[in-house]
């Protein structure tokens, strides 16, 4: 599956989780529920990837954590608010 596919499905899963959720929790919680739902959507989803980072020819195992990784072509980076507001 091509990368613009699995966007399209990681936003509507999105969607699903906050239509069903709504705003306001913890980032694990949507974390959580965003692998679950992606998992039945028969995606294979990584949580909490390190990234390594190579830095003036320096290799870094972990550079930083990926939330997750849909189908070894999509990083997800999630974040909670606890109201969505007119700026996002």
């Amino acid at each position: 599956m091509h990368e613009n596919e699995i966007a399209k499905e990681i936003v509507n899963a999105a969607y699903k989780i906050h239509t069903t959720l709504g705003p306001g929790l913890l980032e694990s919680v949507y974390e959580t529920t965003m692998a679950y739902e992606l998992s039945q959507r028969r995606f294979d989803v990584v949580r909490q990837q390190p990234i390594p980072v190579v830095y003036e020819s320096v290799h870094m195992d972990m550079g930083f954590r990926a939330d997750l990784i849909v189908g070894g072509l999509v990083i997800v980076e999630l974040k909670s608010v606890e109201m969505v507001a007119p700026v996002h």
